[in-house]
Parts: C-alpha cells; structure tokens; sequence
C-alpha cells in the first residue's frame, strides 16, 4: 500500500498548486512507469507526472481508454508508491461518459497518493471535442470534490481544440481561449492548449488566459528561458521522454544487427544497482 496519510497528501497537493505560481517555470517531466518516474524524482525535479501514451503503450494499450480503469489505476498507484514529491496523473478524459463516472476515477486517483490530475476535453475514439458544458460540469465537480476530500487535487484542463475544432486556424485558436477561459473559471488550476507552440501564439493566449498556461515539449517549442519569458507558468515532457527512451532502443538494435557493436547500450547507461533501486521507495 502507498505510504501516505491525508495530511501529508493534502500539504503536497498545496505545494504542487504552488509550483505554478512561483517565479520560475514549473518543469514537469511525465514518467510512464515506475523507474522512469523514480529516475526523474532522483535528477532533482519537484514533482512528476504521468504520461499516457508512454504509459499505456509500455502496459500493451494504445492511447487512450482502451485500458480498464482498474488496471489503470494500478499502474498510477505503482508510480505513486514510489515517489516522494507530488504525483500528477494523466487521467485521459476521466473513464467515463458520465460526470459521476469521471468522479469515480478522480476518487480512485486520489486513493493512491497521487494530488493532480490532467484530463482532456476530446475523445480518442472519434477525435471529437466534447461539448464545452460537459467539460464545465466535470472541472466543476472535481474542483467540489477536492474540496470535501480534504485534498485540494490540482486540475490541468487540457482542450485540443487545436487539432479539433472545426474552421481555420484563428478559429480553432479562439476557441481554444474560449474553453479554456471556461475551464478556469470552473476551478481548473491550469489550462493546457494542446499543439501550441509558436511564440506569439504562446504570449497571445497567456495575455487571454491571465492564469498559468502549460505547454508540452515537442518539435518547434521555444526553449525555457523564451517560455518563461512569454509568461508560461509550465511546461511538461508529455510522452516526449518515452519516445527519446524508445529511440535509443531503436538505434541500439539497428547499431547492434548492423554493426555488431554495444556503444548505444552501454554509453552512458546505469548499473544493475541503479536500476534496482529505482523499484525501491524513497524512505
């Protein structure tokens, strides 16, 4: 079982809330199992998350809700066990068609340890945004919840309007601020507009918002000291850690078959006793 009692949980949940206000951008790297979450613990990062694409694939599902909420939660609550610093978890769009299935998720994220979560506005199956007012009624029910649980989980509120909605791109950008306006004032913590990564886009829809913005790391995306300039209150790897770790594998395999040689898999890898201890939690 996770070692944690509700007051420990609710003070990281308040320490994870404030990393988004401080003077320097919150940098949170997404782990998508437990050593990779333990490895970015022990480099000295205040908090983690999870990624889903990294960790669903690495638990044989493809992104998304394929997977069972009982086994997904599993999977967060192994991470959970062994961190020391706050937890958030990607939880997709929450498992549920319903507000009180969503909650159902929600509760059972909480009862791992784990004090934030980041839930999508859109559907993996059909590539459709949900309609702006079921949205409301899940942050708004989720901001109750963490007010009557004695933890006051920290909500990312992600839209994809982006890639989603329908017209040209100052259509889709508008309507990005529009839902994620909404999502802020229904009690998320931080928006996050999936696909934004041009500087003047990036200023323009801090300026809208007025509230901490994140940004994943992708191709194209501005380095920290530009983000933070541009009033970015985080950045997160999203599954960009999982898909550099997968490219070493390929290379190592390709350098391996071709060449007959190990240098990918040996320069610069940990021991068997790192490797270990990273299943061991901190004390």
């Amino acid at each position: 079982m996770p070692k944690f009692t509700l007051k420990t949980q609710k003070l990281k949940a308040e320490d994870f809330r404030e990393l988004h206000h401080g003077k320097r951008i919150l940098i949170l790297p997404n782990g998508w199992d437990v050593p990779s979450a333990r490895l970015f613990e022990d480099a000295g990062f205040p908090a983690i998350a999870t990624s889903s694409a990294g960790m669903l694939v690495s638990l044989g599902y493809p992104d998304g809700e394929v997977i069972g909420r009982d086994e997904f939660v599993s999977a967060v609550g192994r991470i959970a066990r062994v961190l020391s610093v706050p937890l958030s978890a990607d939880i997709v769009a929450g498992f549920g068609k319903t507000t009180k299935e969503v909650l159902m998720t929600v509760k059972a994220i909480l009862k791992t340890g784990a004090v934030g979560i980041n839930i999508e506005d859109f559907a993996h199956a059909t590539k459709k945004l949900f309609p702006i007012e079921r949205q409301i009624e899940n942050v708004k029910a989720i901001r109750k919840l963490g007010m009557t649980s004695g933890v006051p989980i920290v909500i990312n509120a992600r839209t994809d309007a982006f890639r989603y909605a329908e017209g040209d791109d100052d259509v889709r950008f508008k309507e990005a601020i529009r839902r994620a306006t909404a999502y802020r004032d229904a009690g998320a913590d931080c928006v996050y507009p999936m696909g934004l990564t041009d500087p003047a886009s990036i200023a323009a829809f801090v300026l809208a918002l007025d509230f901490p913005v994140n940004v994943m790391v992708r191709k194209g995306l501005p380095e920290i000291s530009e983000l933070q300039r541009l009033g970015v209150a985080r950045v997160s790897l999203g599954p960009s850690a999982s898909y550099a770790a997968m490219g070493l594998l390929k290379r190592a395999a390709k350098e391996l078959l071709e060449k007959g040689t190990y240098e990918n898999l040996v320069e610069g890898a940990i021991t068997f006793d790192e490797l270990n201890a990273l299943a061991v939690p901190r004390a």
